[in-house]
């Protein structure tokens, strides 16, 4: 049977119970990297209770957060060349067993109570959580075709903003206290249980993950039902190092699209670090409150929205062209954060970080999944990733210290922050639209304009 995917035809015929089994493997890796990001997204609920325990300035506390966030954006390059050469699922392994570590070790450190104790475990742990991307996308590109990629960011965007849900959701109530279908009663727990219990969730995941996923279809039974862009389909995960590196940094794309991700990373890192504390801080609202929970919800759900819509019109639409759809966005993105700052009440500011929320992770879903898959393939997605997706974090480390200390200098200076990079990253985007393929082979049919 042949395999090879029509331009013409929106659906791809597979073997009977492919699509069955690649569900199933991603399923679990969807998960686990949910688990991961609970493991991250605990410290902005954090924010405050450490604080105030141990009086850390705003400064001081986002010093962690770009500690955690540079060390990730270093990890995502050197483990996304580890990961093409290991494979993607044992690369997940060990960044799920680091985070497991560190966390652990994070909640132990509130004993201490030393900033410096802090800042370099969450910089270890922002090394090892670096091995969970890379090693995600590499098995998933060996599982969709580049039509299919789009769509699969879109479902990694809902993946990543599902964990978001559940520590914003489990972490207030481990501060609150809780009562589980009314007969056990948990009184509220220190602030150290919201690195505890997220490591916990991420063990019995990773577990799961280590005895269902097949890295390869060829693994799973199913030989040669996805090429590679970048050369003849083959099994084999492993690609020479010099050959990776080569492939990828002479390709323009990965450039501009790397610099354009970094405004992503700011903004994304700048609500998603913050916002908890902004509306603490500002507002006074409590992380109980119906207020918070309703923001809690919204901002990944219309951002797991935002990836899917994102990734489905550049898949369709755009032909899996990326760079058109992100220029839209980030332009979009600028307007709302301009006009965010101009208002000064709870429920505006409600408002406006669900709606940059919106566009951030939409950009997020479509440069940093689709994208390093159109433009790596099966043999260099791995690089692709880290190298692309480390600016992002490099971007986002800005969204640490920086805006830690311009927060400490007036809470107006939120939203202004971010207005530039939408901007910036707009502009990237337009340089490139429908110059540069993404795709390693120009001519080939399956190449993708970026």
């Amino acid at each position: 049977m042949n395999h090879s995917e029509s331009p013409s035809s929106p659906h791809i015929q597979y073997p009977r119970g492919f699509r069955a089994r690649r569900g199933l493997n991603w399923g679990f890796l969807g998960l686990l990297y949910t688990s991961f990001y609970m493991c991250r997204y605990n410290f902005s609920i954090a924010n405050k209770a450490i604080s105030e325990e141990f009086g850390f300035s705003r400064a001081q506390m986002g010093s962690i957060i770009t500690a955690a966030l540079f060390a990730y954006a270093c990890g995502l390059i050197i483990n996304g060349l580890l990961t093409d050469r290991m494979g993607g699922k044992r690369a997940m392994l060990i960044g799920a067993a680091g985070t497991i570590v560190m966390n652990i070790l994070f909640g132990a450190a509130s004993f201490a109570g030393m900033l410096g104790l802090f800042i370099a475990i969450r910089g270890v742990d922002g090394y090892v959580q670096a091995f969970g991307a890379p090693g995600m996308v590499k098995i998933n590109t060996a599982w969709f075709r580049h039509r299919e990629r789009g769509r699969f960011s879109g479902i990694f965007g809902f993946m990543i903003n599902l964990g978001r849900l559940g520590i914003f959701t489990l972490g207030p109530a481990l501060l609150a206290g809780f009562t589980i279908l009314g007969l056990i009663h948990i009184p509220p727990l220190h602030w150290r249980w919201l690195f505890w219990t997220p490591s916990l969730i991420c063990a019995a995941v990773a577990v799961g993950m280590a005895l269902t996923v097949k890295e390869t279809p060829e693994q799973a039974g199913f030989p040669g039902v996805i090429g590679d862009e970048g050369g003849p389909s083959e099994s084999s995960v492993a690609t020479p190092v010099a050959h990776v590196i080569g492939a990828i940094v002479a390709n323009p794309a990965v450039w501009i699209t790397a610099c354009a991700y970094a405004c992503t990373g700011v903004v994304r890192q700048a609500v998603d670090q913050w916002f908890p504390r902004y509306m603490q801080d500002l507002y006074q609202v409590d992380l109980k409150s119906a207020q918070f929970q309703f923001l809690a919800f919204l901002i990944p759900f219309v951002a797991s929205a935002g990836s899917l819509l994102a990734g489905y019109v550049s898949d369709t639409v755009f032909k899996g062209r990326r760079a058109p759809v992100a220029a839209v966005l980030y332009f979009l993105e600028t307007a709302v954060i301009l006009l965010a700052a101009q208002f000064h009440t709870a429920n505006t500011a409600i408002l406006f970080l669900v709606l940059i929320s919106f566009t951030a992770n939409s950009t997020h879903s479509i440069l940093g999944m689709a994208a390093p898959m159109d433009i790596g393939g099966r043999r260099r997605a791995g690089f692709a990733l880290g190298l692309i997706d480390s600016f992002q974090y490099f971007g986002g480390s800005l969204a640490g210290y920086f805006l830690g200390n311009l927060l400490d200098r007036s809470l107006g200076n939120y939203f202004y922050f971010m207005a530039p990079f939408g901007l910036i990253g707009g502009l990237l985007m337009l340089a490139i639209r429908g110059r540069i393929t993404h795709g390693p082979k120009p001519a080939a049919a399956s190449g993708a304009a970026a």
